[in-house]
């Protein structure tokens, strides 16, 4: 069975998408996951689950048009981009080589650092509010930089899905149609529908676990707040499990985001001989403060928050037991190059 696989250069992918909407219907496309967590997954989608995925993300969107892609041509987010605006009949716009479109009108996706680095630019909100829709996908999201981008203008769709569902498959906490949500054991979220992908390649193992009577079983917990939206509360071992307590890390980096003094925050927990794992926290400061000639990446800085204040913010709003025990203070979050948070860097530098 014939298949294909993004190249690296956005221009050449746009290429090989044009040939692959225009061939065989029974070519596959073979992306590769973030491997955030650990070694990335060679996932195979049909046409057929690609184009359900654009017809249903029109629909919740109200209408297409061009697309501008900012984001690697190389995952299942960037080819959206892609497929969306040449199935729209619109050439995509590739932001790195061309710049943002000049109009309005347009369609973009973005990851939260993304939009968090361009909100806090004048100039960089402004090309934003030109655009219809800029869907936002790839990590949890800071309700302070959404509001901020709203606030002028943007209009923010928030997207939940990954490779195996053909990208964002859930709009603002609402399937598209014809996507299920179901909550498992541990609300674990099973998502299923015509977007889910075939299998995993050369993995028979592991597609078996994951894909079931239908179903895809994802690595996310979530729940259903009271109008029926999901909220994703993050992955099913993003649970820390410190002095024989389950600490929620997302909920921990949520609390610290809401700091006046952080800008971004991530928290892992990593192997600790007295705890069994300590609940770290990585924190990029409001004011970034001194310099390294390290890799920018992973630049420390002077904090201009203590862990002692860190401890006491997070314990007004939480039970006492989820406050960090160490924190790192970074100049910037190191980013995989989809843009997602380097969680096996980040655990290096705790």
């Amino acid at each position: 069975m014939d298949s294909w696989s993004p190249a690296e250069d956005p221009a050449e992918v746009v290429e090989q998408v044009r040939r692959w909407l225009a061939g065989p219907e029974d070519v596959r496309l073979v992306v590769r996951t973030s491997g955030s967590t650990g070694a990335p997954k060679r996932v195979v989608l049909t046409r057929a689950a690609v184009l359900a995925s654009v017809a249903a993300s029109a629909a919740r969107l109200g209408g297409t048009g061009p697309w501008a892609l900012a984001l690697p041509a190389s995952y299942v987010a960037g080819v959206q981009v892609l497929v969306r605006s040449l199935v729209a009949g619109h050439e995509p716009v590739l932001v790195d080589a061309d710049g943002w479109p000049a109009g309005e009108g347009w369609f973009t996706s973005l990851v939260p650092t993304q939009l968090a680095r361009m909100g806090a630019d004048p100039a960089g909100l402004e090309t934003l509010r030109r655009a219809r829709t800029v869907l936002l996908g790839g990590g949890p999201i800071d309700p302070r930089v959404r509001e901020r981008a709203e606030a002028a203008g943007v209009r923010v769709v928030a997207t939940y899905g990954a490779a195996e569902t053909a990208g964002g498959c859930v709009y603002d906490g609402l399937p598209l149609d014809g996507v299920a949500v179901a909550l498992g054991t541990s609300g674990r979220i099973r998502l299923a529908g015509p977007t889910l992908f075939e299998r995993y390649d050369d993995d028979p193992a592991l597609t078996a676990e994951v894909l079931v009577d239908g179903w895809y079983l994802t690595s996310d917990a979530g729940r259903l707040d009271e109008d029926g939206r999901l909220v994703v509360l993050g992955r099913v071992d993003d649970v820390v499990v410190t002095g024989g307590l389950n600490v929620p890390a997302p909920a921990v980096a949520a609390r610290l985001r809401e700091h006046p003094a952080v800008a971004e925050a991530e928290v892992l927990g990593v192997p600790d001989e007295e705890w069994g794992h300590r609940v770290v926290a990585f924190v990029v400061p409001g004011r970034t403060v001194g310099s390294s000639t390290s890799n920018p990446h992973f630049e420390h800085v002077e904090p201009s928050v203590s862990l002692a204040e860190l401890r006491d913010w997070v314990a007004a709003e939480r039970p006492r037991a989820w406050a960090p025990r160490q924190l790192v203070v970074l100049a910037e979050i190191p980013l995989l190059p989809n843009g997602k948070p380097d969680r096996q860097a980040l655990r290096g530098l705790a």
